[in-house]
């Protein structure tokens, strides 16, 4: 396939439009080696804990020297669909699905809407992150691949295991890596950062639900994810 100069150009933009801002490269080197200092959970079955070590934030914290992998979640609308026909695990609703159903769709679609797989419910140990703050369908950060991308805080974890996204999300974090409903990132250094607080939240208005492309909904939050990383401490 032939590109113009034009079309090689647009595609690094957008590329380089998801590179990682500098507070946010400092504080991926600077909370991955050692433990998490504040933890509000026990750990999960992949030896992360939810950790509080950033204000207003909450991120999942590995062992020394480790975050979290990046497993698939294709749960919600289309839960068969595409990549995801694989997918043993899928289920045909997300977690949010009530309020989501408002903005003018049936659920998240996992091949469609970038979603991070956040809290853990039903099994022991469990870890909810309303009761610290962060609130459903808010944006949440991804550094991954030596970028950050957006997803929306979508869906829990009904065992012990964390690091999970929607397809959607994790073929933009990792293109080349053939990722389906049965094939996730196993390597643990996916930093995943939900953010405590109702300025998180885009609604209803503040996210193109409806969109055509993932990377069409990617971009209908950026902006809103952009400030909520700004606002990190370096």
């Amino acid at each position: 396939m032939l590109f113009s100069l034009s079309t090689v150009a647009a595609l690094g933009a957008v590329a380089s439009a998801y590179d990682l801002p500098d507070n946010l490269r400092s504080l991926y080197q600077a909370h991955i080696n050692g433990e998490c200092r504040s933890a509000l959970s026990d750990p999960f079955n992949t030896g992360a804990v939810y950790c509080g070590d950033i204000p207003n934030a909450i991120f999942l914290k590995g062992p020394n020297g480790e975050y979290d992998n990046m497993d698939i979640d294709c749960d919600g609308a289309n839960n068969s669909a595409g990549d995801c026909a694989n997918d043993p695990s899928g289920q045909g609703q997300t977690s949010f699905v009530d309020t989501v159903s408002t903005f003018g769709i049936q659920d998240l679609d996992a091949n469609l809407h970038s979603y991070v797989v956040f809290g853990n419910e039903g099994d022991s140990p469990s870890f909810s992150p309303q009761n610290h703050g962060v609130q459903p369908l808010s944006v949440m950060a991804v550094v991954c691949n030596n970028q950050v991308f957006y997803g929306v805080w979508g869906d829990t974890n009904g065992f012990t295991s964390t690091g999970e996204a929607s397809l959607a999300l994790a073929k933009l974090c990792f293109p080349n890596d053939g990722l389906n409903g049965d094939a996730g990132h196993d390597q643990k250094d996916v930093m995943y950062i939900a953010f405590t607080g109702d300025e998180a939240v885009p609604g209803r208005d503040g996210a193109k639900w409806s969109a055509g492309s993932p990377e069409e909904f990617e971009d209908s939050i950026k902006a809103l994810g952009d400030r909520l990383v700004a606002s990190l401490p370096s």
